[in-house]
């Protein structure tokens, strides 16, 4: 867990953030277990992804991160797929989205900001900062926004294409997706302005997401890093930015679920999140169930554990 003793570990991958190796090995999970939980509980096919890795590592940095090694992300086709079953971006960034990180997130926006939105999916964020001139980027979800202002653009051709002309630039649930975050912050760094503001929101660790055990969602091709507040101020010092505030966030009606699950489940995790073991199997599909009853009959509790956290980190002047 965050805060163990630091030492050199033989064989240890480098921190994605920091470059520095590893100091702890969480646990090994092989292949077949990821890709049969994916088959089974997203239903979804990932072994021509996952499995030539054959198995993984799930490592510790110095700074807390938690980390896959390899780091394997998703493509648009298993993206389409999983996140169409189940409706992903309209509960995460739909235009009737609420969500407790957009309010947060709000706080840093003055009025007649430029904001770049990173991975937007519908641009649910817009509605909070009405008083800001807004910009979405968004490859999938571009031909579907009547406004034209979610562009299908990468950001890295955005960045190179206008350089660094936005108050603030964000990314909501992005970050823990992709093969190399710091290359990603670095981009979005790019399109920021000196004295602009960085905005990063991810799933905290440890939280109920990572409480549940055999969690596929926490996991490759989908998550491929677990975030703590010291490793979100890394990133931002590794960027040469000054980190300002890391919000820690309660749950929203979209993660409804998870609250649910991980308050039903008979099997919490600790030191080991997958686990090809039937009781394991079978608390996860317990969980699953009572959430699924307790979340018709139950409104979530106004005040639930902190599941996601938010950075606010400030670019330096030159």
């Amino acid at each position: 867990m965050a805060g163990t003793e630091h030492r050199v570990v033989d064989g240890a991958p480098a921190c994605p953030i920091t470059g520095e190796p590893a100091v702890r090995l969480v646990q090994w999970v092989s292949a077949r277990l990821l890709t049969d939980l994916w088959r089974y509980g997203g239903g979804v096919d990932v072994s021509g992804l996952l499995m030539p890795a054959r198995r993984f590592g799930l490592w510790e940095s110095p700074t807390g991160l938690i980390f896959f090694d390899p780091m394997i992300a998703g493509d648009e086709p298993f993206y389409r797929t999983f996140y169409g079953k189940i409706g992903a971006h309209d509960k995460l960034a739909g235009s009737r989205t609420q969500r407790l990180e957009f309010r947060a997130a709000a706080e840093h926006v003055p009025a007649g900001a430029r904001v770049l939105d990173v991975g937007c999916g519908h641009g649910g964020f817009r509605t909070y900062v009405p008083g800001a001139t807004y910009l979405g980027l968004d490859p999938n979800f571009a031909a579907e926004d009547p406004s034209g202002t979610i562009l299908a653009e990468t950001l890295q051709a955005h960045a190179a294409r206008l350089g660094p002309v936005y108050d603030v630039v964000c990314a909501f649930q992005v970050i823990e997706h992709v093969a190399d975050p710091l290359g990603f912050a670095r981009a979005m760094a790019a399109c920021l302005k000196p004295g602009g503001t960085l905005l990063v929101g991810t799933p905290l660790w440890p939280s109920p997401n990572t409480t549940i055990p055999n969690f596929i969602m926490n996991a490759p091709p989908h998550h491929l890093t677990w975030w703590t507040p010291n490793a979100l101020e890394a990133l931002a010092r590794s960027l040469g930015f000054t980190p300002e505030r890391v919000h820690a966030i309660g749950m929203d009606r979209h993660d409804s679920m998870i609250h649910w699950m991980a308050k039903a489940t008979p099997v919490r995790c600790r030191d080991r999140y997958f686990k090809p073991v039937k009781s394991w199997y079978a608390a996860l599909a317990f969980a699953y169930g009572a959430a699924l009853v307790l979340n018709r009959l139950l409104p979530l509790p106004r005040q639930t554990r902190p599941n996601t956290l938010l950075l606010a980190a400030r670019k330096n002047p030159a």
